[in-house]
C-alpha cells in the first residue's frame, strides 16, 4: 500500500494551508475540511516518504477521544463522512475526491487558534528530561529533586510551547509567558482544560494498558460565546508519547508506540533535524506498526 503524501482535488475546494501531516481546505463560511496525510514528520521537519495509512489512524483515533472528552469541553469536530463532504465537490469531481478523502478526512468548525501548543506532561521524558538534568527545572518551573528518567509527576504538569510556523522550531515558555501572549483569562482556562483533557484521558488509556507520557493541544476561540475550544487532532500518536504500561519501567527510556521510535532511529544515524531524509522500508513498516497497535489497543477497533 503506497503512502498518500498529498492531496490534490483539482480545485474541487480551495486549498488554505498544508501543515507537517493536514492538507487544510475550505468547506464553507464556516467549516473547513481537514485532511490527514501520511507525511510524518519528526523533529519539525517533514520526511521524504510517508508512513501507509497513519493518515487514516491519526483521523479514527481523534475522532474517538473526540467523542470521548467531550464532556470536558467543546471541540471544533462535526463529521467524518465522506457523503457530507461529497455534498459540497461538483459531480464531475466527486470520485476524485473521494479516492483521496475516504477515511482520512473530517470536517470541522472555524475558530480563530491560539498560537499555543498546551503541552501537559504526566511523565520527565524528552526535552523536559534534558532540561531538567541542566537545570533541575522543566519550561523554568523548578521541580523537585532527584527525580528519574521516565518517572511519573506527583502530579501532571502543564508545560506550553510556541506554535511555530511550518519550517520553525517551536519554543518552550513558561506558563507566565502564555499570559502575556494572549490574556489571563484565556491563558488560565487553557491550562485548566489542558490538564483536565490529560488527566481524564491517562487514567482510560491506563485501564487499556497505554501510559500517556505527555502530549499536547490546541485551543481556539468562540468569538460569539467567548469560549475556549479544543480544536486540531487530539492525542494521536503524533502528539503524544504512548508507551506500554506491561514493561515500563522507571530509570530509563521507553519503548513506544509513537513516532518517538522513528526519532530514535533518527538520531541513531545522525539524521536528528537534518531535511530530505528518506526512511527505510523496514522502519516505515515498524512506525505502523506501532501506529497500528496503539489505535487498536485504545479503541479496541482494527483498522
Amino acid at each position: 500500500m503506497s503512502a498518500v503524501t498529498t492531496t490534490d482535488l483539482n480545485g474541487a475546494l480551495p486549498l488554505l494551508a498544508r501543515g507537517k501531516v493536514r492538507d487544510v481546505y475550505v468547506l464553507n463560511d464556516s467549516e473547513l475540511l481537514f485532511v490527514a496525510t501520511d507525511r510524518i514528520s519528526a523533529y519539525d521537519v517533514i520526511l521524504k516518504n510517508g508512513i501507509p495509512s497513519k493518515g487514516k489512524l491519526l483521523t479514527s483515533v481523534s475522532v474517538f477521544w473526540f467523542d470521548y472528552l467531550s464532556s470536558i469541553c467543546r471541540n471544533h469536530y462535526v463529521t467524518n463522512s465522506i457523503q457530507r463532504v461529497l455534498q459540497s465537490v461538483p459531480e464531475s469531481e466527486q470520485n476524485g475526491v473521494n479516492s483521496q478523502l475516504d477515511g482520512r478526512s473530517m470536517i470541522v468548525r472555524k475558530f480563530k487558534v491560539f498560537p499555543v501548543e498546551a503541552i501537559v506532561r504526566g511523565y520527565i521524558t524528552g526535552s523536559a528530561w534534558s532540561e531538567y538534568k541542566k537545570s533541575g527545572t522543566v519550561h523554568g518551573i523548578k521541580m523537585a529533586e532527584g527525580l528519574r528518567e521516565s518517572e511519573e509527576f506527583e502530579k501532571p504538569i502543564y508545560t506550553p510551547s510556541t506554535k511555530a510556523e511550518q519550517g520553525e522550531h517551536d519554543e518552550n515558555i513558561h506558563p507566565d509567558k502564555v499570559k502575556e501572549m494572549i490574556g489571563e483569562e484565556h491563558a488560565n482556562k487553557i491550562e485548566e482544560l489542558a490538564l483536565a483533557l490529560y488527566t481524564k484521558a491517562r487514567d482510560y488509556a491506563r485501564s487499556r494498558g497505554i501510559i500517556i507520557a505527555d502530549t499536547k493541544f490546541e485551543f481556539g476561540l468562540d468569538e460569539i460565546t467567548n469560549e475556549v475550544i479544543l480544536v486540531d487532532e487530539v492525542l494521536t500518536p503524533d502528539s503524544s508519547r504512548f508507551w506500554p504500561a506491561d514493561s515500563y519501567e522507571v530509570g530509563k527510556s521507553q519503548d513506544s508506540y509513537d513516532k518517538q521510535f522513528l526519532r530514535n532511529w533518527l538520531t541513531a544515524q545522525g539524521l536528528k533535524g537534518k531535511d530530505g531524509v528518506t526512511v527505510p522500508d523496514e522502519i516505515v513498516a515498524q512506525t505502523a506498526e506501532k501506529y497500528q497497535e496503539a489505535y487498536t489497543i485504545l479503541t479496541g477497533e482494527k483498522l
